[in-house]
């Protein structure tokens, strides 16, 4: 739950120090402009706040890496939800609108982190996890999101160690074999998901057939 609030403290502070021009750039994220990244936070936000006070009584389902689940379809920027997305990013008109509203939400997503009982048994998306599993699984959503908010602005703050660390982790668990050795964390998770295509040299260190289920679209 530590790592949750570092990973979500340093993705916020990024956004924070953008320039407003930054907003109109393209993130990592197919199909969206940085501006629409940050919405998709907003409503991240909002999603945390609504499931650590959805508490369940059953057993728990799944824990912080089932949480995730692998689908066949890369995003392409068309999901209904995502056009959803862009359209109310679009709405905001001024960056610094955007920015409020995330550092309002954001700020709110954190506090009631902080008070939750890491044991309480939460509900969200047909799942029941606890509340720590389910702040710990959102560091790879934080993680990932921060690297795809710097895509394109190499002078960006970039996401903690120790929550890249996590996060590939979880993707080598998920993928069920380690990346290379040789790969930094942000190559590995970029990789793993598809952000960006192995070189020639790194398609070779995965073997072939790749090891373990590459890239990983993650739902």
């Amino acid at each position: 739950m530590e790592l949750f609030q570092r990973s979500w403290a340093a993705l916020r502070a990024a956004v924070a120090g953008l320039a407003d021009e930054d907003f109109a750039r393209p993130s990592g994220c197919t199909g969206w402009l940085v501006r629409d990244l940050v919405c998709h936070l907003v409503i991240d936000a909002q999603d945390v706040l609504i499931t650590l006070v959805t508490p369940a009584a059953r057993e728990p389902t799944h824990d912080a890496v089932s949480y995730w689940h692998v689908t066949d379809t890369p995003p392409a920027g068309d999901d209904p939800l995502d056009a959803l997305t862009v359209r109310l990013a679009a709405a905001y008109v001024e960056p610094e609108l955007l920015k409020f509203h995330l550092d309002d939400v954001g700020a709110a997503a954190g506090r009631a982190a902080d008070l939750a009982d890491p044991g309480l048994r939460v509900r969200t998306q047909d799942m029941v996890l606890t509340a720590g599993d389910y702040l710990s699984a959102y560091v790879l959503e934080w993680t990932l999101h921060h690297l795809d908010l710097i895509a394109h602005l190499p002078g960006a703050a970039r996401p903690p160690a120790e929550g890249l660390a996590r996060t590939r982790a979880v993707l080598e668990e998920i993928a069920g074999a380690p990346f290379p050795a040789s790969w930094s964390d942000e190559d590995a998770l970029r990789i793993g998901t598809g952000r960006r295509a192995p070189t020639r040299a790194e398609r070779a260190e995965l073997g072939d057939p790749p090891a373990g289920r590459l890239p990983l679209v993650l739902g």
